[in-house]
């Protein structure tokens, strides 16, 4: 069923759009030459959050970081081998499903680890990548509050979501 879903959709875009008697063609070239600005003026906000991605990664700082949260991830009841899937899932989802790959090998998926690990990554997102993306496009430039709160309500979540995996 999931392979029709976007003919489908395209259909019905189509359709919609012969009954409003619109140029679904010259909206479709008018909506993707904006895409081009778009995507002109973000890129440089991507490039450098990626870059900052693969160096924390690749450097292994993820992990020593990881490592030494633990204790604190530890207070919390979130088991301490997810420690540097918790670091990376926020800036990285590439990096952070390596990570859930590697403890899905280790411990199993079906594990209470692993359950937590899919709970986590499923349940969050890259907060540093979607905050570069947005603040890029809007222009808003004083973001103080913005990412700590979004990084605070994602712990609340890995936090919610270990302890109910718990009972169930």
């Amino acid at each position: 069923m999931s392979d029709y879903v976007i003919p489908i959709v395209f259909l019905l875009a189509l359709v919609f759009s012969l009954v409003k008697r619109k140029d679904a063609y010259g909206a479709f070239t008018q909506g993707a030459s904006k895409a081009i600005d778009l995507v002109c003026r973000i890129f440089p906000f991507l490039l450098a959050s990626l870059v900052a991605v693969e160096l924390f990664s690749a450097s292994g700082a993820a992990k020593a970081l990881g490592t030494f949260t633990a204790p604190f991830f530890a207070f919390f009841g979130i088991p301490s081998q997810l420690c540097e899937l918790l670091v990376v899932r926020p800036v990285s989802g590439a990096g952070a499903l390596g990570v859930l790959g590697k403890i899905f090998s280790q411990y199993g998926a079906d594990s209470y680890i692993g359950k937590c690990a899919s709970v986590i990554y499923g349940s969050s997102e890259t907060v540093f990548y979607v905050a570069a993306v947005y603040f890029s496009k809007t222009n808003i430039r004083k973001t103080s509050y913005a990412v700590p709160v979004a990084l605070l309500c994602t712990f609340a979540g890995y936090v919610l979501g270990c302890f109910l995996l718990r009972f169930f």
